[in-house]
């Protein structure tokens, strides 16, 4: 039986401006634009599926983080799901890729909802690792702490590497930006679309072959980024965790700040990076 056809939007959420050189790892080769900017737009990635309940990938943040941090709250995660017809009391199952600030600090908006991590993820969040300053800095603790809370709450599913979450949703994981990174892949009408979160922050990662600088594992991450173009036909089919070329690349949404990542880019993304 042939995978149901998903419909995929990128729900931006937040921004921030920095320069080009902030977004590669110190050491590698230098980007010739590291002083052009090169902002970062931050997603949450909803997957509607017919006469069933969206799955939601990620949570992002609010405006506590947004305020510490030093970012741009466009608009909160739940404004930006309503905005599409989206009702995050509805929401069922959340994919959380990794447990950075930026990706699991809404938990408490989807109180409905059970979660979905990798066994890695939860084990490096919350083991010795955590020790490190450098390490633990893209954290935020309570919703470390709150995950725990909803384990012993009956509301997280773990998973073990790669494993199908419903019928047309496959976790991949793909270590190297965190310990136990998972994407999501989903099966739509144009084929696979591969929602890689931050196995590349940016299309210009996988390009230029050189790693976002919050890394713990860089040859795994490396890897990653190859076993990404094994997975699906090409670049046109990935979808990274935090560049702005999502939302102008792709068809616009039924609401501002939202693309249909399931539907193809308006040009060949290799054309625009």
């Amino acid at each position: 039986m042939a995978a149901p056809h998903h419909r995929i939007h990128a729900i931006r959420y937040a921004r921030h401006d920095r320069v080009a050189a902030e977004n590669f790892i110190a050491g590698a080769t230098s980007p010739d634009d590291h002083a052009s900017p090169m902002p970062l737009d931050y997603y949450v990635w909803a997957i509607e599926r017919d006469g069933m309940a969206p799955v939601l990938v990620d949570t992002g943040f609010g405006a506590e983080a947004a305020a510490r941090r030093g970012r741009t709250l466009i608009r909160p995660v739940t404004e930006g799901l309503q905005a599409i017809g989206i009702d995050p009391a509805t929401i069922e199952d959340v994919v959380i890729t990794h447990l950075h600030y930026d990706h699991a600090g809404g938990l408490a908006d989807f109180p409905n909802a059970r979660f979905h991590v990798q066994d890695d993820e939860m084990a490096f969040a919350t083991g010795r690792s955590m020790l490190h300053k450098a390490i633990r800095a893209p954290f935020d603790v309570a919703p470390v702490q709150e995950m725990v809370g909803h384990v012993f709450g009956d509301r997280v599913v773990f998973h073990d590497g790669d494993e199908e979450l419903a019928p047309g949703i496959v976790l991949r994981s793909l270590p190297g930006h965190t310990a136990g990174l998972q994407g999501v892949e989903v099966s739509t009408a144009r084929g696979p679309v591969l929602l890689a979160s931050d196995v590349a922050h940016l299309y210009a990662n996988l390009v230029r072959e050189t790693p976002f600088p919050i890394v713990v594992d860089v040859p795994a991450y490396l890897d990653a980024h190859r076993r990404l173009l094994e997975l699906v036909p090409g670049l046109d089919h990935i979808i990274p965790g935090h560049d702005p070329l999502v939302l102008t690349a792709f068809p616009a949404g039924s609401a501002p700040d939202v693309s249909r990542v399931d539907l193809p880019p308006l040009q060949p993304i290799g054309d625009l990076v």
